[in-house]
């Protein structure tokens, strides 16, 4: 069972760093409100440090998650299944490590089992104990596949993320409808060519 902190001087277990505490997040959060020119104590902005702090604790709830734990119940009872598994369009809402601004869109995950699966839910899980990090799509694409290797121990991972940045959409360059793409392939995915391109048909694509 995930061990789950509540933020405020508890420790981090993605991290093992201690937390301030929740009057010093939101005293943070006027200090910005500040600086970006406005009254923290106006009206409007009353409780936004209060709300901003509770956001935070949502789009980063994954540092007090191990993805791991979530793999560890299998089955294998799967009258000899042995071909390919795969999720796909999984929705996926990160947050980049540089700007501190969303990343939003799909990441595909599939394994090759050796005997045993794991249920589907618990693969969407993963994607969102590392999503809900801050994060760069290449870090998040290396994590989950080699996660899934790791614990699975399948003869092959593949995960695939699609996603739009808005430090490159909404700031800097203001280049829209630009997608990352970003693949990692692990055992037979990367050695056997067919394979890959199976998985790749499955999740509508000719090519990475």
């Amino acid at each position: 069972m995930n061990k789950m902190v509540k933020p405020g001087g508890a420790i981090s277990l993605a991290t093992g760093l201690t937390r301030p505490s929740r009057e010093e997040a939101e005293a943070a959060v006027r200090t910005l409100i500040r600086w970006a020119g406005d009254d923290p104590g106006r009206e409007g902005l009353a409780g936004t440090p209060d709300r901003v702090v509770r956001s935070y604790e949502e789009f980063f709830k994954g540092y007090d998650q191990d993805p791991r734990d979530m793999l560890q119940r299998t089955f294998e009872e799967v009258e000899g299944y042995d071909e390919v598994v795969a999720l796909r369009d999984i929705r996926v809402e990160s947050h980049c490590e540089h700007h501190m601004v969303p990343i939003i869109g799909k990441v595909h995950v599939g394994y090759l089992p050796d005997k045993r699966v794991v249920g589907i839910s618990k693969l969407a899980r993963v994607v969102d104990a590392y999503a809900y990090r801050l994060q760069i799509q290449e870090k998040l694409t290396a994590q989950i596949a080699n996660t899934l290797q790791e614990v699975l121990q399948p003869r092959g991972v593949a995960v695939v993320i699609e996603a739009a940045h808005q430090c490159m959409t909404t700031r800097g360059v203001h280049k829209s409808d630009v997608t990352m793409v970003t693949s990692r392939m692990l055992g037979a995915f990367r050695d056997n060519g067919e394979t890959r391109r199976e998985f790749l048909s499955m999740i509508g694509r000719s090519s990475i």
